[in-house]
């Protein structure tokens, strides 16, 4: 047998993705956009719906006012979906909520002066202010280190080695969120996750008027399937004599929001009042900021490939995390209970559906702004039980994290020196952030306790964070370990030209502001 040829041994690196039908400026057609981008923000009602659900009573809420919050949070995420598009990074990302939030979130809804008040109501509206005030204020950061061009300067100290953990923790670090939630209801979520596997991968060949209607919206088709499969059971009484929380997780009448719901709603700022504000409170938002910052780069990144563009120039970058920061300016202003972030799930679906338009993505904006004002249609589709999300989300988180481990097809792992800073990235991303939840879910605090509550927020919410701990450790040991002997070996060569706006003709093409605005803005 002769022996194998070296081009059938290893593939030559690549700078875009092979096999996407619609790249970041191709669009499909009307019919088909819209379709799409109604998925995106089908998908989107996910976090969306969890974080208000879970939160609001915390704060002494009702019904009534998770869903007022659940509605305002999903129209800011079409605005802020809608800027970014346009004038941010210009890639075709989904903005969403984040869980980054949640700890000084709770560190707040816990606080002395709030807890001590006895009428849910007034609590619940105090504390909503006080988030408020939290989140206008810690806005500046991301705004400050976009606009000045700081973030850019910073990722000068990037390499592909550097990225590898950063984006594929966007995707594993949110384990929890997948098979977890699928198991509290396994007769829908297996089936879910099946379903989406077979029609997104072994069917994706079907098609339909020269259209492979299976694949490109797997998502649509399976979830109404097993959605219309949990309402039978639901109304069969099946879940009956189940306990509480087996209902909750699978039944499509305990969300309460339809019945909530009104009928129309435009949501504007100030709607619970004045926001409050404390030193105390910022400063612990602050380090849920720079988390939403470093979890929203590496998905940036991860867009960018899956959308076939080049990363994004550090200067299209930090542009991108200023205008992040004018959302979470948006999130303090009109109340939506949490901060902005790059949905990593919706970057998944571009690789799902091989489709990464910036059209179809500002299409689902529409639908959010849309849905959010008119109440009952959209708690409809916000019903949907959370474990057909979390199925979905086995698959997509896991698509986001193989896009990280891509860039390692720029660098050497055939290097001892690659090899430890990835692996050790890789392992304590993951480690470090489960030490902290596993200690706080056992102590009912994280770790840091001292008597600085803002001190504690801080520290313990930049350590739940996997992507922010592997950022922190690769790209230390990147630039310190052996770093001047070894550019070759991190990818800087192939790296370097994508660092400015002009090293490559193509950045033109997909980061160009419309509407002619680069004659007021000019990239560096």
């Amino acid at each position: 047998m002769a022996a194998p040829k070296p081009e059938e041994i290893s593939h030559p690196p690549m700078d875009q993705l092979q096999g996407l039908e619609y790249c970041i400026d191709s669009n499909p057609s009307w019919g088909e956009a819209i379709a799409l981008g109604f998925q995106h923000y089908i998908l989107a009602l996910g976090t969306a719906v969890m974080i208000p659900s879970f939160l609001v009573p915390l704060m002494g809420g009702t019904d009534d006012d998770k869903v007022r919050v659940v509605q305002t949070l999903v129209f800011v995420e079409g605005i802020n979906t809608l800027v970014q598009t346009l004038f941010g990074t210009r890639l075709p990302t989904v903005i969403g909520g984040s869980y980054a939030f949640m700890v000084p979130i709770i560190s707040i809804i816990h606080d002395a002066s709030l807890m001590s008040i006895d009428d849910d109501h007034v609590r619940f509206i105090n504390t909503m202010r006080a988030v408020q005030g939290a989140l206008i204020v810690a806005s500046s950061i991301q705004i400050i280190l976009g606009y000045s061009q700081m973030w850019a300067i910073c990722s000068r100290f990037f390499s592909p080695l550097g990225m590898v953990p950063v984006i594929a923790l966007v995707g594993f670090g949110l384990f929890d969120r997948g098979f977890p939630v699928v198991g509290r209801c396994v007769e829908i979520g297996i089936p879910m996750l099946i379903l989406f596997i077979a029609f997104s991968q072994y069917l994706k060949n079907f098609q339909l008027k020269q259209l492979p209607i299976l694949e490109r919206f797997a998502l649509l088709i399976s979830i109404t399937v097993i959605w219309a499969y949990a309402h039978l059971l639901t109304a069969s009484g099946a879940y009956k004599h189940r306990p509480e929380l087996t209902q909750l997780n699978c039944r499509t009448d305990k969300a309460n929001l339809i019945s909530s719901a009104p009928w129309i709603k435009i949501p504007y700022p100030l709607q619970w009042g004045a926001p409050t504000f404390d030193a105390g409170h910022a400063f612990g938002m602050m380090a849920a900021v720079l988390v939403s910052l470093i979890e929203s780069t590496g998905a940036y990144k991860a867009a960018s490939r899956l959308a076939s563009a080049t990363p994004p120039p550090a200067h299209v970058l930090s542009r991108g995390i200023g205008w992040q920061g004018i959302g979470i300016l948006l999130n303090g202003l009109f109340g939506t209970l949490t901060g902005s972030t790059v949905s990593a799930e919706n970057v998944g679906l571009l690789g799902s559906t091989r489709v990464g338009s910036r059209r179809v993505i500002q299409i689902s904006a529409g639908f959010m702004i849309f849905f959010s004002m008119l109440g009952k249609f959209g708690a409809l589709f916000a019903s949907i039980p959370f474990t057909i999300f979390a199925a979905v989300y086995c698959v997509l988180f896991g698509l986001v994290a193989s896009v990280g481990l891509s860039f390692l097809q720029f660098t050497n792992m055939n290097s001892m020196r690659n090899l430890f800073i990835v692996g050790i990235a890789l392992f304590l991303g993951l480690s470090v952030p489960e030490y902290f939840r596993e200690y706080t879910a056992k102590a009912l605090h994280g770790p840091a306790h001292t008597r600085a509550g803002w001190f504690n927020d801080f520290l313990n919410t930049i350590f739940f964070s996997s992507p922010t701990v592997a950022l922190i450790v690769a790209v230390f040991l990147d630039n310190t370990l052996d770093y001047k002997d070894s550019a070759r070996d991190r990818g800087m060569p192939w790296w370097v030209k994508f660092r400015t706006f002009k090293g490559d003709s193509r950045n033109e093409e997909f980061y160009t502001l419309p509407f002619n605005l680069n004659r007021f803005f000019p990239p560096s």
